[in-house]
């Protein structure tokens, strides 16, 4: 029987149909429209499924977090406006008939990368992704670890060095506040005295701009000593790095690799991929849920 994933983001809300053998089938995008609120939107991507059958093994949704895995629930991820405390998954499995389960958008990335990805084959995967924020999932044999309170692998609290910047509910100095697309742009903006993101960034970088390397530099050893305490913690067979600053960004990857050398115990034994999939991991990884 076929499978659905659906991927919330703040920008857009996605779903998928696949194949029992993992293809992707169709797949419908639309804009997440902050004006209707959670449901309204939710039933624009229900719409679109049942209008292709109802002859479902399962649905699978990934979200930012914080959420609620055993509830199915949203709690106050910032960057969805009016999707607080939102029982996403029962309110899909009553509009549809069809048994509902949710993760964070990170983990569905990385269960993703895991079982069919750059990890294919390893017993023990840790993902990262690096785009506006910073996630991490660790997959163990071949299923999520996602702690007593959904928090396992939340690396973007992460705490990396002693800088006193923070938003709301993230440790200051933590993976995220650092190293995200987004704390690229804020630290870039304040060194620059202008408004700088972080594609502006990296093509200074690349240009050899000296603030810019600077810059890039420090985010490469506080990223990588964020590595070394994932390794020291739970010593994954492989890293996998993806995210929109990774994947755009493989010279960023290189440096990495090879700074987290020197602060993992056994650096011959570190293994760092690309990930695999890009856009889709998201969809992919939520149809594997179920």
């Amino acid at each position: 029987m076929k499978t659905v994933g659906m991927d919330i983001g703040g920008t857009q809300v996605r779903a998928a149909i696949f194949d029992e053998n993992g293809q992707m089938l169709d797949k419908y995008i639309i804009p997440n429209d902050k004006n209707i609120g959670a449901a309204a939107n939710m039933d624009k991507l229900i719409d679109f499924i049942m209008s292709k059958g109802n002859e479902y093994r399962g649905i699978g949704i990934g979200c930012p977090g914080p959420i609620n895995i055993r509830l199915g629930k949203i709690i106050n991820p910032p960057n969805l406006v009016g999707w607080d405390n939102f029982e996403i998954a029962r309110y899909v499995e009553e509009k549809t008939g069809v048994k509902t389960v949710l993760n964070n958008d990170a983990n569905v990335a990385g269960l993703a990368e895991a079982i069919l990805g750059a990890g294919k084959g390893y017993e023990s995967v840790f993902f990262f992704t690096v785009s506006t924020g910073v996630g991490g999932a660790y997959i163990y044999q071949g299923k999520l670890v996602n702690g007593a309170n959904s928090t396992a692998a939340e690396v973007y609290n992460l705490i990396v060095n002693e800088d006193t910047y923070s938003h709301r509910g993230v440790n200051p100095g933590s993976l995220n506040e650092q190293c995200s697309g987004g704390a690229l742009g804020r630290i870039a903006s304040e060194k620059y005295g202008r408004e700088v993101d972080g594609a502006e960034l990296f093509r200074l970088f690349y240009d050899g701009d000296k603030i810019a390397v600077e810059i890039i530099e420090r985010c490469v050893d506080n990223f990588a000593k964020g590595v070394a305490n994932v390794s020291c913690t739970v010593d994954p067979d492989i890293f996998i790095l993806g995210g929109s600053v990774c994947t755009h960004n493989p010279q960023f990857v290189d440096m990495i690799r090879e700074r987290a050398k020197k602060y993992v115990i056994y650096p011959q034994f570190l293994r760092i991929a690309d990930a695999k999939f890009s856009d889709e991991a998201g969809l992919i990884g939520a149809s594997l849920l179920v």
